[in-house]
């Protein structure tokens, strides 16, 4: 008869470093969820505190309106000062564009396209009002952290369009 003694400290050895890594990846895979999901409740914020407002100059970042959206978006109030919820995102990530729906004729399905930054897209003039606004978070990197594993940073962009209701 053969002795097996210390056969399960190998076994040990063996499957404990395998556990930990799958631990470890499962903590960076809910952080990353998790930061996406409030990025993306960001940039939803943001659009719904735009698609309700009137005389509203999308294609300026300067324009009080827009700039007090992205400032609730990124705080959760319009008070700019409070600190941001994400950390990392700043308002200079934030990109939002207009875009209008065009009909095709009889038979052609509807297309969407941007708004030009010209006259004929702000409202605060007088313009048409856009059908839908689109907000996007852009350059928001995040860097997954695993032992002696080099990683490389990833790009999270959440996009919403959320319809135009202001006038």
């Amino acid at each position: 008869m053969k002795r097996r003694s210390g056969s399960a400290l190998v076994e040990s050895a063996v499957t404990i470093p395998l556990v930990v890594l799958l631990l470890v990846g499962m903590n960076q895979l809910a952080k990353f969820t998790y930061t996406y999901y409030t990025l993306r409740k960001t940039v939803y914020s943001i659009g719904e505190f735009l698609s309700g407002q009137q005389g509203v100059n999308f294609c300026s970042t300067a324009d009080p309106t827009v700039s007090a959206a992205i400032t609730f978006g990124l705080t959760g109030t319009t008070d700019p000062t409070s600190p941001a919820l994400v950390t990392g995102l700043d308002p200079s990530m934030i990109q939002i564009t207009a875009e209008r729906a065009t009909y095709g004729g009889p038979g052609a399905p509807f297309t969407l396209s941007d708004c030009s930054c010209a006259p004929d897209c702000d409202i605060s003039q007088g313009a048409i009002p856009p059908d839908f606004i689109v907000v996007t978070v852009a350059g928001y990197m995040l860097t997954p952290r695993i032992p002696m594993v080099p990683m490389v940073p990833i790009a999270l962009t959440p996009t919403v369009k959320v319809p135009y209701g202001g006038t």
